[in-house]
């Protein structure tokens, strides 16, 4: 089979691993259009590079308004190279109501007419401008299943009138890349964390919807306690968490470690005692699944998460964690208060974790949902 795929997150060469994973069980031939360069969550412009597993070809073609989701095109005219590579099926590793979708989505329905699909992480029901939801309409009348990240997303998928099959299709952790790594010890040595001192862990982007005013708040209830705090990540609301950790007394027990690249984080989360993440719901945005928790727990860290979005369900699924209400401080204080003296209930958690993960949210695992798909769908 030949699989054409349109994906803006296979620039960073990681993600172009689940494409690696469908050639190494299939021997499918995949090909990749991505754009030359994007602009991620940190605000820096990445150049396209290839995965060193990944052997089909990767098209690379520039976009305007790189790093918007639904307003990002390609200066492209798809149908001539939808001509020239006569694909089988077609996945659209995008939302529904994206531009890039809408493009590659009426080049096929003008030229080839292969089987389609797209991918949609939205959890929220939002009403969108008159020629987006036309979009969204268009791209749901012409797949032939749709690939929710989790069952909220499907949900939104049925409200917005999708009447086709859906296959959940959730982020997964590759065991050789995640996997608990014995040099972490020399960062903790690095941090010059004391022996008898426990790592309380956040890696990813430093927002408002992420919950450091909560988190703050519940370290300064635990100062009694031995805890290093390790910030891992970089954004918009670092001089907020900056100044309130001043104002609570706890700016000294916290060290801010910046941006680390992507193949570094496996060594960080395993270094971390547990990994907390308390993101909070906002208006237009809900923690939509929490990739760096199964990634924490597949590097056999337990996770501490608050209910917002998907964390809760991901969390009691793979029993690698415990969970808090959002916003409540003073019960994540009590979570952590918890793990930090009781370290068989962290061994306990961190092995519950790493098993479930190991057996449920793996590539291989993933991508055989995939893969089962279009062998049933396509021929």
């Amino acid at each position: 089979m030949k699989l054409l795929v349109l994906s803006h997150a296979c620039v960073v060469p990681i993600n172009q691993q689940f494409f690696a994973e469908i050639e190494n069980q299939t021997g499918w031939e995949v090909t990749i259009i991505v754009p030359t360069k994007w602009k991620n969550d940190y605000d820096k412009v990445i150049k396209s590079e290839r995965w060193d597993k990944f052997k089909g070809k990767i098209i690379n073609i520039p976009v305007l308004f790189s790093g918007s989701i639904p307003l990002h095109m390609y200066w492209a005219w798809f149908i001539p190279l939808l001509k020239q590579l006569n694909p089988d099926a077609i996945y659209v590793q995008h939302e529904p109501y994206a531009l890039a979708t809408m493009q590659i989505y009426i080049a096929n329905a003008l030229s080839v007419r292969k089987p389609i699909t797209f991918l949609s992480w939205q959890n929220i029901f939002k009403s969108y401008p008159f020629l987006f939801r036309q979009i969204e309409k268009f791209v749901y009348q012409q797949s032939f299943i749709a690939f929710p990240g989790s069952s909220s997303v499907e949900n939104v998928l049925r409200q917005k009138g999708f009447r086709g099959d859906c296959q959940f299709l959730p982020y997964a952790a590759d065991p050789s890349i995640y996997f608990s790594r014995a040099d972490a010890i020399d960062l903790r040595v690095q941090w010059q964390i004391r022996e008898c001192e426990v790592v309380i862990g956040y890696l990813g982007r430093i927002i408002q919807e992420k919950g450091f005013k909560t988190l703050l708040h519940a370290l300064a209830l635990i100062v009694d306690l031995p805890w290093r705090f390790v910030l891992v990540g970089t954004g918009d609301y670092e001089s907020q968490v900056d100044q309130l950790a001043s104002q609570l007394g706890v700016k000294d027990r916290i060290l801010k470690l910046g941006f680390v690249p992507h193949n570094e984080a496996p060594r960080y989360l395993s270094a971390f005692d547990m990994l907390v993440l308390p993101s909070e719901t906002q208006a237009n945005w809900k923690e939509q699944f929490g990739r760096v928790i199964i990634e924490a727990m597949a590097c056999g860290t337990p996770v501490i998460g608050s209910d917002s979005g998907e964390i809760p369900y991901l969390i009691k699924e793979t029993g690698g964690g415990v969970i808090f209400p959002e916003k409540n401080y003073e019960e994540l204080a009590d979570h952590l208060r918890q793990l930090i003296v009781n370290k068989a209930l962290r061994q306990e958690l961190a092995e519950q974790g790493q098993k479930s993960v190991s057996t449920n949210y793996t590539n291989a695992s993933i991508t055989k949902r995939f893969i089962d798909v279009f062998s049933r769908f396509v021929t």
